[in-house]
């Protein structure tokens, strides 16, 4: 007996010395500056990250110019994180594989949102969902998808019906842009009409906008337990069971030789392969669905509106952006047709201009969250100089650090867009200044991380700046946009699980954009 009792105090001493040296000489982020937590138990992350309207960017911008663009963050319970807006770092981590992966709990959240779709995924399930979900996103079909983009942005009629008796009329943007973005992904994504902007109250739709829109605003502003933020949710159920009927639906269709373009429909025949193995399960097929919906829905309707709030702000922008789309539209009609396609959309440099920059200054995914999969090095575009005053070019992480991805903070990080990047200014996509600057290229759009970087870029990202412009330009050919400036310095930019606008002291009533809209003479 006693050679065991010795035996099990050697190795609870080895046990006990291993754990202290993995303590004193594991990789450490508390040399690395950044502001003061507001408390032990919040850290300074909501400081940080949730700041409001005019606040927000003044905050980033303050954070970043005094500790740079690695910034160590204390989250709950004193915990460390790192914040990031360097291109280098955030290059090497949306390239380097799943070493920097999605944070678990992230992760989690998209799950109980929308399933087990590519939004959850991780390793090698991420590859082969992408793999099955890649050819439904490809330029070729997202130039398909024009027409019905074209058709659903013909909000002149709608608009016009609700003019007043002096040519204008008040529309909440973001309430408006829901149904009708809602609309759009339904056709495209499933063959399906919603019918919302007609009021129909289809219940798939109700099923959607309910779990998107009022769950992302608790989860959002993380004002409520977990317990208490999914009870308020309704149950995605009704939502899966209708989807289970689409997909059903589109497999039938499919063996009839009944093609159609829609993306369940691409998905469906791209799933179809005889090694099943590679395929995605039934639980999977149901999740792409409620993902597109999550994805494609909210994030668009809200970009517009930030799109109409500048174009109110900026009426010198309003006016050159409207010459070039009716300047478009005359030459369209001279070779005798009717309708922008994509290569009139790629055509126009103004247009796609105010849209980068929209994108820039907005980005409706703020930020997100991953983790390190294993001990790693992040290189620097800048040196950083620690607390203790030492110089480094590299940055040495641990396994499992969390790392917050400031897309907001990138997309103004002055190193890449010029000394002016805390301004809306769309002209810098024109005079030449982002081609002279060398700078590592990221994202998938102008060099933005708007949509993400990397083998995690969003999939859909052609398609939805597609969707963008046709809204964008038939808007802006029939209609101008002002504000009632009492109510412009109100807005806040609401940090839920996209950013929304909202009007202070009246965050309880939901996104709100009150735009002044007035008819226009088509030339």
């Amino acid at each position: 007996m006693l050679p065991l009792v010795e035996s099990c105090s050697v190795l609870g001493v080895l046990w006990i010395a291993y754990t202290l040296y993995r303590r004193w000489t594991r990789i450490s982020i508390s040399d690395i500056p950044g502001p003061e937590p507001e408390s032990f138990l919040l850290g300074s992350q909501r400081e940080a990250l949730q700041s409001q309207a005019g606040e927000a960017s003044l905050r980033l911008s303050f954070i970043f110019s005094q500790f740079g663009h690695v910034i160590r963050l204390k989250g709950i319970l004193g915990t460390d994180r790192l914040l990031i807006s360097d291109p280098k770092a955030l290059h090497y981590m949306y390239s380097s594989g799943y070493n920097i992966r999605k944070h678990g709990v992230r992760s989690e959240i998209a799950r109980l949102v929308a399933g087990e779709g590519l939004t959850w995924a991780n390793n090698d399930v991420h590859k082969r969902q992408r793999r099955v979900n890649s050819p439904a996103f490809g330029a070729a079909e997202a130039c398909s998808y024009v027409p019905i983009f074209t058709a659903y942005a013909n909000l002149a009629t709608k608009w016009k019906e609700s003019l007043g008796a002096d040519g204008s009329t008040v529309v909440n943007a973001p309430n408006f842009f829901t149904r009708y973005f809602l609309d759009v992904i339904g056709e495209v994504a499933f063959d399906y009409r919603f019918g919302t902007i007609n009021d129909e109250n289809d219940p798939l739709a109700t099923a959607f906008s309910s779990l998107i829109g009022h769950c992302s605003l608790y989860l959002g502003r993380q004002q409520s337990s977990s317990w208490d933020y999914w009870n308020s949710c309704p149950s995605p159920r009704l939502a899966t069971d209708i989807a289970k009927e689409l997909v059903e639906e589109k497999a039938e269709a499919l063996l009839a030789g009944n093609n159609k373009r829609d993306i369940m429909s691409l998905l469906v025949k791209a799933n179809a392969s005889t090694n099943e193995r590679a395929n995605l399960s039934e639980t999977e097929m149901l999740a792409q669905m409620q993902t597109i919906m999550v994805a494609g829905h909210e994030t668009t309707a809200n970009t517009m509106s930030w799109t109409l709030f500048e174009l109110t702000k900026h009426p010198d922008v309003q006016t050159k952006l409207r010459a070039e789309i009716q300047a478009t539209g005359r030459a369209i009609y001279a070779r005798g047709d009717t309708e922008f396609t994509a290569s009139d959309f790629e055509s126009m440099a103004y247009t796609t201009a105010v849209m980068k920059e929209v994108l820039r200054f907005h980005p409706v995914t703020y930020s997100s969250l991953r983790e390190a999969a294993r001990d790693e090095i992040l290189p620097l575009s800048k040196p950083l100089v620690t607390k203790s005053g030492k110089t480094i070019t590299e940055l040495p992480i641990a396994k499992n650090t969390a790392l917050v991805v400031s897309l907001a903070g990138y997309n103004r990080n002055k190193d890449v867009f010029g000394e002016d990047a805390d301004k809306f200014n769309p002209e810098r996509w024109l005079d030449g200044s982002l081609q002279e600057k060398t700078t590592t290229k990221l994202g998938v759009y102008g060099n933005l991380m708007t949509f993400g970087s990397g083998h995690r870029a969003c999939i859909g990202w052609r398609l939805a700046v597609y969707e963008y412009q046709a809204f964008l330009v038939e808007l802006v050919k029939n209609f101008e946009f002002s504000m009632d400036p009492t109510l412009a310095s109100k807005i806040r930019r609401e940090a839920s699980v996209v950013m929304i606008p909202t009007i202070a002291g009246e965050i309880e009533l939901g996104p709100q954009l009150p735009v002044i809209i007035k008819a226009v003479d088509i030339l």
